[in-house]
């Protein structure tokens, strides 16, 4: 059964704070979301101009995406070029990739490769690849999807397209967010950013309601959540 978007990111929220804050912002989104659909690894690409960017989990799996980099086929370029989640099992023997199939089978074994795009704006802005064993990811597809494009919307949030007086509201609500989650500052944005995206609203409306309070954040909590609640003024 999908849960509601909310519950979603709070659980997003607090694997962040458990995560080691000295490692970069999308190796961080890489191990919260291990952690949320019990895989065994992930890797995010980010498509940008004329490039790619990637980053996966330590591990036995963190060559396949630069494999398929190299090799230019695979469920990573397929779930991109045709925005849809791409399912394949990696035993040496699968037809669709045939080349990587059979390295990636020397590589890292038998796994299944969930490739699902990220969206943000309106288009496919990479790919967040999970690796399963055995057994299936711990979330529906829709989880999963609605977990790919808030990292996605995460990632590539830009503060600085704000004027003076929204940055300052944003940079408050920020540093909040840092005091409730004890987590570092790219951190408890990436979750304001993820919050506005599922709210379908805009980053200065989060901030607002984290400034006033509407929103807020706790490890106090008895449940393996983050609390998001409305409180009376």
């Amino acid at each position: 059964m999908r849960v509601d978007p909310t519950e979603l990111l709070g659980l997003l929220a607090r694997s962040l704070a458990r995560v080691d804050a000295d490692r970069p912002l999308p190796l961080r989104l890489c191990e919260a979301c291990v952690e949320i659909l019990r895989a065994q690894g992930a890797a995010l690409t980010v498509a940008t101009p004329g490039d790619r960017l990637a980053v996966s989990t330590p591990g036995a799996f963190e060559q396949l995406e630069p494999l398929q980099e190299v090799l230019g086929e695979g469920p990573v370029h397929q779930a991109m070029a045709e925005d849809r989640p791409v399912v394949v099992r990696i035993d040496g023997g699968s037809n669709d990739y045939p080349v990587f199939s059979q390295l990636a089978g020397s590589v890292g074994g038998d796994v299944t490769i969930h490739a699902v795009p990220m969206r943000a704006g309106g288009r496919v802005v990479g790919v967040i690849s999970l690796y399963v064993t055995a057994g299936r990811l711990a979330r529906s597809a829709d989880d999963v999807q609605f977990l790919a494009d808030a990292v996605g919307t995460s990632l590539l949030g830009d503060v600085e397209t704000l004027d003076w007086s929204e940055r300052s509201r944003v940079h408050q609500a920020t540093g909040m967010v840092v005091a409730q989650l004890k987590i570092p500052p790219d951190d408890a944005l990436a979750v304001i950013r993820a919050h506005a995206f599922a709210r379908a609203a805009t980053l200065q409306s989060v901030a607002d309601d984290v400034l006033h309070r509407r929103l807020t954040f706790s490890h106090d909590e008895p449940t393996d959540d983050a609390t998001d609640r409305t409180e009376e003024p």
